[in-house]
C-alpha cells in the first residue's frame, strides 16, 4: 500500500465511520422500531451516498492510488485488468478514460452487492425472529454488526485480492463456486428456512467458553453479576449475524472481484452497500414477502456471474466489457422484481398479527 493509497483508505474509513457514529449517536441515541417512512429515508439518503461515491470516482477516481502520469495509469491498468485501452500520448483523456472506467466498476459491484444484501436480510429477520429480539433493538445490533463486518470485508477483500495477483487459477475456484452457490439457491428458493437456536455453532461455542445471562437486559450485550461479567442474549444474536455476514460475503466478495481486481473498488463497493443494510433491513421487514421471485434473480446472477469468472478471458477477446455486465445485471434484477409485482404471491397479505 502506497502512501497515497494509504491516506485515501483512511480518509475514506474516517468519513464512513463519522457517518456511522453520527448515525447513532444523533439520530438514533433512543432505540426505537424505525417505522417504514424513516426506513425510506434513511434507504434514499445510504444509497445517495453509494450514488456520490460513483461521481467522485469518475472525477477524481486516480487519487485513490495517487497516479498522475501515462505510466502509473498503464502500470494499474495492466496490474488489474481494467478493459480499457488508453492513449499513451494524451495524459488527460487517459485519466477521464482511467476514472469513468473505476466508477463503471464501482457502481456494478455496489449493485452486486446491494441487490445480494437482500438475501441476507431475510436470513437476518429470521435470525432476530428465532431468538425474539424485541424490534426496537435491531437498529443497535446491526449498527455493531455493520462495523464488524467492515473489518472482516477488509480482511476478506485484500487477503483475496493477494491471492488473486499471486494464483489467478483462483478466479475459476471463485467462478465455480458461485455457480454451484447459484444453482443451490435456485433449487431450495421454494423451501422454507428454519433457524434452530440451540443448534448453531456460534451458539453452543458461546454457551461452552463463556458465563452467559439467561435473558435479555434492555441493549446491553454485556452486564456484570457479583463482580463477574456476562454476555447477555442480545451479544449472542450480534455474533450470529456476524458470522451469517461472514457467510455471505464468501459469496459477494468474489462476484465483485469478477468486475474488477482493484480491491480497493471491491472494498469501497463493498461498504457503501453494508452501512445502508440497517434501513434497508427496516424497509424490507414490511414487504419481505411481496418479492418472492427476486431469489430466482439472485440465484441466476450468481450463476451469471460464476460463469463470467470462468470464461473472463474469452469474454475479454470477444469486447464484452463491464458495462455490458452492468447491463445484464440491471435485467436479472428488474425482470425478478416486475414477475414479482406482476404475479403476486398467493397470500401474500394473510401473516399472522
Amino acid at each position: 500500500m502506497s502512501l497515497n493509497e494509504l491516506l485515501f483508505f483512511s480518509g475514506f474509513i474516517i468519513f464512513i465511520l463519522s457517518l456511522l457514529l453520527m448515525d447513532l449517536g444523533l439520530f438514533h441515541k433512543k432505540s426505537h422500531v424505525l417505522p417504514f417512512k424513516e426506513a425510506l429515508m434513511w434507504t434514499i439518503i445510504w444509497i445517495s451516498f453509494g450514488v456520490a461515491f460513483y461521481f467522485f470516482l469518475m472525477f477524481k477516481g486516480n487519487m485513490i492510488h495517487g497516479v498522475d502520469s501515462i505510466e502509473g495509469i498503464q502500470t494499474l491498468v495492466d496490474k488489474y485488468e481494467h478493459l480499457i485501452t488508453i492513449n499513451p500520448n494524451d495524459l488527460e483523456e487517459s485519466i477521464e478514460l482511467y476514472n469513468k472506467n473505476l466508477a463503471l466498476e464501482y457502481i456494478t459491484g455496489y449493485l452486486i452487492e446491494y441487490s445480494l444484501s437482500v438475501d441476507n436480510i431475510f436470513v437476518m429477520i429470521m435470525i432476530f425472529m428465532a431468538f425474539s429480539v424485541s424490534q426496537k433493538y435491531y437498529h443497535d445490533v446491526l449498527f455493531w454488526g455493520i462495523l464488524g463486518a467492515i473489518i472482516m470485508r477488509f480482511l476478506f477483500i485484500f487477503t483475496a485480492s493477494a491471492l488473486i495477483q499471486n494464483f489467478s487459477w483462483i478466479l475459476y475456484v471463485f467462478g465455480g463456486f458461485l455457480i454451484f452457490t447459484g444453482i443451490k439457491m435456485f433449487l431450495s428458493r421454494n423451501k422454507d428456512e428454519k433457524f434452530e437456536t440451540g443448534k448453531h455453532p456460534i451458539v453452543k461455542f458461546a454457551a461452552k467458553h463463556f458465563a452467559v445471562f439467561p435473558r435479555y437486559v434492555g441493549k446491553n450485550f454485556f452486564i456484570r453479576r457479583k463482580g463477574k461479567r456476562l454476555l447477555t442474549p442480545l451479544f449472542i444474536v450480534l455474533l450470529v449475524i456476524e458470522f451469517t455476514d461472514l457467510i455471505f460475503a464468501v459469496d459477494s466478495v468474489p462476484a465483485i472481484f469478477s468486475i474488477t481486481k482493484d480491491p480497493y473498488i471491491v472494498f469501497f463497493s463493498n461498504i457503501f452497500a453494508i452501512i445502508g443494510l440497517r434501513s434497508l433491513f427496516f424497509l424490507l421487514i414490511n414487504v419481505m414477502n411481496v418479492f418472492h421471485y427476486l431469489k430466482v434473480g439472485l440465484a441466476v446472477l450468481l450463476t451469471f456471474i460464476g460463469v463470467k469468472m470462468i470464461f473472463h478471458t474469452w469474454l475479454k477477446e470477444i469486447g464484452f466489457t463491464t458495462v455490458h455486465s452492468l447491463y445484464v445485471i440491471i435485467g436479472i434484477l428488474a425482470i425478478s422484481i416486475i414477475a414479482s409485482l406482476v404475479f403476486p404471491k398467493k397470500n401474500e397479505f394473510n401473516h399472522a398479527e
